[in-house]
Parts: structure tokens; sequence; C-alpha cells
């Protein structure tokens, strides 16, 4: 079989894949892998760099399917090529346990760089990829020891190019001048509701050449050669990422559906299935079939992969005899180690004496981390000065000055969440992320997508209540803080005092699996009195007792961040009155949940049910600790526009509101 054969007969397999996966499983989409199968093809026989059987092989190149929904399309390279999935695993398509999901899984599908099916999340993930390569090899490579030198490349469809989280990635890539960055966009004008025509009628060349980006064709992406051709002269210039625009035809060989919607995101059919085969000259009637000399030729990556390694790991040996502590920097920064002595010094930055804002405790803290861990790095949206996370004398990450540790995302909050995300997925740095509370609504696509990928992210988001003030409910969070608690994996920290703060970061700091939210206060907060505090708890277990009074008590009070210091007010409100209050802190739910039952019960005893909570935010979800007969004291409104003290004192959240409704709850329930 001559080598046109070859690579027909090999696309064809790889589109029947998806096409049985999809018929076997009644659900899917195989338009788009059998129209791009050309593209991917290309790229993985002929371009992409990995090893199929070591899949975190560090110098590997990134492959990022952001057309999530053509799954197949990515499964049956995995397959043919030799990774850990097998046909069995492709006939699992879809189905419960199997390790071939509905849109790839980064956690669960060995060579699947990262979760996608969002649009767009993937377009911006592997900006971030791109970002992460460039750090580690500013950082690491020395002459004649380029050690981190890799592409990242991506297949994009329309409805990615369509998403505004793309175009604020492509814009920053463009601005960076990431050359090692590849994108093929699949275009075949043809999206879940029909013609891309009706609703997206740009010039996305364009648009792509406004961002800085070096962009080819149109090209007949049904052409290997011009494919080809294409990837070898964007793989040849490195100062601007690149996109290659691939004319396709989605559903390619269906006689009555390709270039239609209808191949889109169902199964053809079994008469289409039959027809297609037909069409395309496939001569195999039992589903899943894989001809042998296909099997043969895919499987050729297995060796071009470990000799793509061995040379690559010869040199580094060299690198690591040359080289010693740079070599044990990048190595245990990779395995997500923080340096011996990381915290050093930590607990000097409890010793506050004033009311200080926890935002401007976290700028100090961060810096610290900073000067100690190489490997955090981060910025804002466009805050850095605001929310206290300016690396000071680091520098700026740019096209000029790839060292600088401080990234300027730009009003880009979408995207910055989804670029960290790739950096992350990447290895070798712990990213940040910085901005208002309120504008966590912009990147709580990318958190999820973190969270379910159990990614090492901080996001610190300050201006966290109505105690920010002037600037109007526009910008005062009210159901934001609950909202980031139902993300499964999100750890939300939202500390009272300096003290708490410090916690925070160590905890947010040493966490590898999932990203943590850091709370912060805008306005100075009071130092709490921390002379009686139990020695069995603290931030670091979720909860803990904070004032434990002369008696046995008969109510708990329980707050978080700014309003700790109003209950602390409240119990010695009620202490004058006779009355016995418990105050505890309660800064992460998530932490608290996870202790054990003991030590929940120790905090919060199941004997005394008289338990008020104040928190500036929405009340649903307190019932989870005060229980049906407590009472959670919160904000069911929008703010206003006026002083932080004047709005919290119209919206009651206040220490004699707190003492009000605790008496009344403990009217209203004794015996």
């Amino acid at each position: 079989m001559n080598k046109i054969e070859i690579d027909e007969l090999s696309i064809n397999t790889m589109r029947f894949l998806a096409v049985d996966a999809v018929e076997k499983a009644k659900s899917g989409h195989p338009g788009t892998p059998m129209g791009a199968a050309t593209l991917a093809y290309v790229l993985w026989t002929r371009f992409l760099k990995h090893n199929p059987k070591d899949p975190s092989w560090l110098n590997r190149d990134r492959f990022v399917l952001s057309a999530g929904h053509a799954s197949m399309l990515l499964y049956s390279l995995l397959f043919l090529t030799g990774y850990d999935l097998s046909l069995e695993d492709i006939k699992d398509f879809r189905q419960w346990g199997s390790k071939t999901p509905g849109h790839p899984e980064s956690e669960l599908t060995p060579g699947v760089e990262t979760t996608t099916g969002p649009l767009g999340q993937g377009f911006a993930n592997g900006v971030g990829m791109a970002i992460a390569e460039r750090i580690l090899a500013t950082r690491f490579n020395q002459p004649g020891y380029e050690i981190i030198d890799h592409n990242t490349y991506a297949l994009v469809s329309d409805g990615d190019v369509e998403e505004g989280v793309a175009s604020e990635a492509a814009s920053l890539a463009g601005t960076l001048k990431l050359g090692k960055l590849i994108y093929l966009y699949d275009s075949n004008e043809v999206q879940q509701d029909g013609p891309t025509s009706a609703s997206f009628l740009e010039d996305v060349s364009l648009r792509f050449q406004a961002y800085q980006w070096n962009v080819i064709g149109p090209i007949d992406g049904m052409d290997l050669n011009a494919v080809n051709t294409a990837l070898e002269a964007a793989r040849s210039q490195k100062t601007r990422p690149n996109l290659i625009i691939c004319r396709t035809t989605i559903g390619y060989g269906s006689p009555n559906k390709a270039g239609t919607e209808k191949a889109h995101g169902e199964a053809l059919g079994e008469e289409e299935v039959r027809l297609t085969k037909e069409n395309l000259k496939w001569p195999y009637k039992e589903p899943f079939t894989v001809p042998e000399e296909v099997l043969v030729h895919f499987r050729s990556s297995i060796e071009r992969g470990r000799a793509f390694q061995n040379d690559w790991q010869q040199k580094y040996s060299g690198y690591q005899r040359k080289y010693q502590e740079l070599a044990q920097e990048l190595e245990s920064g990779l395995r997500g180690e923080l340096p011996a002595g990381w915290d050093a010094g930590l607990e000097e930055l409890k010793n506050v004496n004033r009311p200080t804002a926890t935002r401007d405790v976290s700028g100090i803290v961060l810096n610290h981390l900073a000067s100690k861990v190489p490997s955090l790095w981060g910025g804002a949206a466009d805050l850095a000065g605001s929310t206290r996370t300016v690396l000071k004398g680091l520098g700026d990450f740019g096209a000029s000055n790839y060292s600088g540790r401080n990234l300027r995302f730009g009003l880009r909050e979408h995207a910055m969440g989804a670029i960290v995300s790739g950096m992350a997925l990447h290895g070798g740095v712990i990213p940040f992320a910085a901005s208002f509370l309120i504008f966590s609504d912009y990147m709580r696509p990318p958190m999820r997508l973190a969270a379910l990928m159990k990614l090492r992210i901080i996001y610190i988001f300050s201006h966290d209540s109505v105690g920010l003030g002037e600037d109007g409910p526009t910008h005062q969070p009210v159901e934001h803080i609950m909202g980031l608690r139902m993300i499964p994996n999100l750890m939300v920290i939202r500390p009272a005092d300096a003290a708490e703060t410090v916690e925070a970061w160590k905890i947010a700091v040493q966490r590898q699996k999932g990203p943590t939210a850091l709370i912060l206060t805008r306005q100075p907060v009071p130092v709490l009195d921390r002379s009686s505090l139990s020695p069995s708890g603290g931030l670091h277990r979720g909860g803990y007792t904070v004032r434990e009074p002369d008696k046995d008590p008969q109510l708990i009070l329980i707050g978080t961040g700014s309003e700790v210091h109003i209950v602390l007010k409240a119990a010695q409100i009620l202490k004058e009155k006779g009355i016995a209050a418990r105050v505890v802190s309660l800064p992460c739910w998530s932490l608290f949940d996870s202790q054990d039952e003991e030590y929940r019960d120790e905090v919060l005893p199941p004997s005394i049910i008289a338990r008020v909570s104040i928190e500036a935010g929405t009340p649903l979800g307190w019932e989870h600790y005060v229980g049906l007969k407590g009472r959670a004291i919160g904000i069911s409104r929008f703010g206003a526009s006026a002083p932080g003290s004047v709005i919290y004192q119209k919206l009651g959240l206040t220490p004699q509101h707190v003492v009000d409704e605790s008496l009344k709850l403990l009217e209203k329930i004794k015996p």
C-alpha cells in the first residue's frame, strides 16, 4: 500500500471510529470528526512532538481540542497512536465510568491536556500553556540546553472563535507575541442551529491580523499537502501566534447530511452510516474495524515519541550535571513542591496592631511568598493596584521580558480565568488571578472547569461586599460568595483579619488538588483578640471558636470576614444582658465540613440550637449551620451607593441587629 493509500485509509479509519462510536451511543457529534480528520491526522502524524507511552513528558507539544464536542476525533487519535486507551474504551463512548466521556476530561483520559466542551475555553487554555512555556524556557534554558522548547497546538471551531473569551485571549496572545502558538481553525461554516452565516459574517482573518496574529489561509482543509504546508509555515516563524484557517466540510462523506447542521450533534442513523461507508469506499461492514496496516502506521508514533524523548533526556542529563540547582528547582516546581523555608517569616506578618483591610495584608503576604516561591506567577484584570497583587520589583511579563512575573491581563476577566487554567495545566508554575469579587461573574466558567480539573490556582477577590461603599450596587457583590461556595472542589476562604489572611494564604499556596478563592475586604477590619482561642481550632480547620463565654453558652453567633467583628461586639452586649454567647469564625465552609464529626460538634454543639449567623451577602445556605430554628442575617437585595458604614447600618449588618435577633430567637425557642 503506497503512502497516499495509507493516508486515505488512516483518515477514514478515524472518521468511522467516530461515526461508529456515536452510532452505538446514540449520542454525540460525528460531523466535526468527519470533516476535521485530515487536519488532525496531518498534525498528529507529521508534526506533533509527543510520546504516547509518557503522556506527561515535560517537553511534549501540547494539543488542545477546543472544539470539545468533537471528542471522538481525539479519542480515535489517542487509541490509534498508542495511548492507554483501548478499542473497548472507544466502544464505551459516553457511558457511565468510561474513559471516553462526551467531552474530553483531562483528569480522566491519558493524553487529554485539558477539559473542554464550553466553547472558547480551550482556545484560552492554550494561550495559558504557551505563556507557561515561555516562563519556564526563559527561567531555565541555557546556551546549548534548550530543555523547554515546545509548541502549543489547538483545533478550534467556528463556535470557538465566536465566543468572547477567545477574542479576549487572542488579543492578549498577539500582544505577548506567543509565536509557539499554532491553531487550526476548522471553518466548516455550520453550527448547531444551521449555517454560521445567520449570525457570523465577520472576516475572521482580518480580526486575527488586527490581534497581531500570523494568519495563514483560508486553505483547503481536506487537502493533506495544503495542511502540511500551512503547518510548516506556522512552525517556522516565532514572533506571532498562528491561525491557520481551514475550509472543511462537516460530516464529510455523508450523502444526505454533509455540510449541514444535521451532521453536527446527533448520530447519523443506521441507513446513513451504511450510505456514508459506501460513499467513502470503506469496505468493512463491521463497526469499529481498524485495518492492521492502519494500526501499524499509527503506532509508529510510539517509536517516534520515544526517540523524541530519548534525545531530550540526553540533553537534560547534561543539563542536570552542569546546572544542578536550576534542574532541582525545575523538577521541584513540576512536582508542585514549595522550596524549603517558603513559610519563613509569615508568622510575623500576623502582627498587625491596627484595623487593616484584608486585601492590604494579602498584598504583603503575596509579595513575601513571591520572594521565596519562584514558581508563583500571576496578575489582575487591570486591578493589580486595587487588589494589592503587584509583585513589586519583579517586572511585567511581556514580549520584551518573558522573565517578568506580573501578568497584565487587561480588562479580560473571562480570558484571565481560562489562561491561568492553561498555565496550571502546563505545570511548573503556581498561577494567581485577581479582580473584584463582583467580576467573578465574568470568570465563573473557567473557575468551574478549573475546579472540575482540580487545578492549583489561587483566585484573589477583593472588594468583597457592600462594605466597599460609594461605587454602589453595580460593584457590590451580594450573591457571589455563596455562588462560589456552590462550585465543587473550589475552596472559598473569607478571612476576618490579618492573622486569618496569613493562614488563608498558607492553605492556598500549599493546596495542590483544586483552586482556592481568597475573599478580601477593601475596608479596614479590627484585629481579633486571640488571647482565649481554643488550642484545637484555627482557620486551617475551616471554622473555630473565637470567643468562649464565662459560663455555658446559651447561644452561638457565627460570622465570616468583616462580620466576625460584628458578632464579637454583639456577644459583649449580650453578656451585659446576662446572656452567654459563643462566637465562631467560619471562614471556609468546605474545610470545616471536611473535619471529623467530633471537632465539628465541639465548635457547633448539636445541643445548642440557638444560633445566629451574619454575612454581608445572601443568607441562602446558612441554614446548614444555624439549622431550621436559627436565624441567618444577610442581604436579600442589592446594595446602594453610600459610605460603607452607612450601608451596613441601613441594611442591618450591626451588632445591635444581631443582639435583637438573638433575643427574639431565645424567646421563641425557650422551653
